[in-house]
């Protein structure tokens, strides 16, 4: 750091000659002017409207910016880099770029290998060496905050720079946060999105820049994938609740209600109709005419607004339930608990968020489990991805995680400190009406 700031207070004298002032706070370059003798007079001058405008339009100083610039072409190369490179990359002449370079080799960010020939300096090398852009789902869902946060720190523990933006469940935000992403010019993108329509606009912004993705949850055209086996968590979710409709219910089941998430596409949907195979694995007779697909959105309140309009005009006693998401299934099943019929289902949902978690140790509840997807983790496995893909590296097209059923009898082994976490930190919408 203090070789930093030496770097940084030597560009500046550089940047001005013979100057030694030090601007006050609230005045402007413009204050300030060389008199005939060559020396800076320190009078401050009358401020004009034009000069005014000006001084606040740019504050920064040109050597320390050209200082940057050389840096960064510095940052991802291991290899020493010759000054008419420098120059040519930088656009600047060479008794600039010469001098520049020399000032950074004194103050120890530089090493010089050979005439005209330098290297950054390991001692003090920049801790950020390639800067990411995460898009990430939204605020809104303790899944993708959790997948947010562990991107997070994985990002921070790895030295990257990341710049980090909320899509907020919109297609359309999603599209102009990758055109900011374009604009900043990252070096690779974790786009983290649901609309499966919005993804080919993303991935295309994303090319033409020739910006690497890595896709959280829903493939992007291009990119490569990192998420949820659907089918294989849909199975575990199907077997789990065709053994509770075994020893509940001795297998008697008059209908099966799926969830969905239409515009999500139809890898998520992958869930579902693997749910709907691992139930009929067990034998249980259940025929096409008796399944229903209900679009909760993947929210709380679509799918309680959808199940209650349902289950006004339908009167069957055994019902299955299975859902995309944790929010979808606890919004339908506070509507079974307000027709009063919480005994009529049995459910299990997608991805064992902490409400869910929680949902299934209260007693009485008719959650019988929901398949982790480890939202806590993804931040390891995404940014080791995403270094190996800007490094060159081979990695697979798809990379899925390992899911298993969380349920009242391993939650408190697999989350022993669930009861710690505040329910604020939680999604309040769940809990409103409960």
């Amino acid at each position: 750091m203090q070789n930093a700031l030496a770097t940084l207070a030597i560009l500046l004298v550089q940047d001005t000659g013979q100057a030694n002032t030090i601007l006050r706070q609230g005045d402007s370059p413009e204050m300030y002017s060389p008199t005939e003798a060559g020396h800076y007079d320190n009078r401050p001058k009358a401020k004009t409207r034009e000069g005014s405008e000006r001084s606040k339009a740019n504050y920064s100083t040109r050597s320390v910016v050209r200082a940057c610039e050389i840096l960064k072409c510095f940052q991802r190369e291991s290899r020493e880099i010759g000054l008419d490179e420098v120059a040519a990359r930088c656009r600047l002449n060479k008794p600039t770029t010469y001098r520049l370079l020399r000032t950074l080799v004194g103050c120890g960010m530089l090493r010089a290998l050979a005439k005209n020939s330098y290297v950054l300096n390991d001692r003090h090398s920049l801790r950020w060496k390639y800067r990411f852009g995460y898009a990430s789902q939204t605020e809104e869902f303790s899944f993708s905050r959790l997948v947010s946060d562990s991107i997070r720190s994985s990002a921070y523990e790895a030295g990257i720079d990341l710049l980090v933006l909320d899509n907020c469940y919109s297609p359309k935000v999603a599209v102009r946060n990758a055109e900011t992403f374009v604009r900043e010019r990252v070096d690779l993108v974790i786009e983290f999105q649901t609309n499966q329509q919005c993804s080919s606009m993303v991935a295309s912004k994303l090319a033409s820049a020739s910006i690497p993705i890595v896709a959280i949850d829903i493939p992007h055209p291009g990119g490569e994938y990192y998420g949820a086996d659907n089918y294989r968590a849909g199975l575990i979710g199907g077997h789990a609740l065709a053994q509770a409709c075994i020893r509940q219910w001795r297998g008697r089941v008059d209908e099966v209600i799926l969830l969905e998430l239409p515009v999500a596409g139809p890898l998520p949907r992958a869930r579902l109709m693997g749910m709907l195979a691992g139930i009929r694995e067990h034998s249980l007779n259940v025929s096409d005419s008796n399944v229903r697909l209900i679009d909760g959105n993947g929210r709380f309140e679509k799918s309680l607004d959808a199940m209650r309009r349902y289950l006004r005009r339908v009167k069957s006693k055994k019902i299955l339930l299975g859902a995309v998401n944790d929010p979808s299934c606890l919004g339908a099943l506070q509507a079974f608990e307000e027709a009063g019929r919480a005994e009529d289902c049995l459910a299990v949902s997608q991805n064992a968020c902490i409400e869910a978690r929680r949902e299934m140790r209260r007693a009485g509840s008719r959650l019988i489990g929901s398949v982790g997807f480890f939202p806590e983790r993804y931040g390891d496995a995404v940014i080791s991805l995403a270094l190996d893909k800007v490094r060159g590296r081979h990695i697979p097209s798809a990379t899925f995680v390992k899911h298993q059923l969380i349920s009242k009898e391993n939650v408190d082994t697999l989350y022993p400190n669930d009861r710690l976490i505040p329910l604020g930190d939680s999604d309040s919408l769940l809990w409103s009406h409960r």
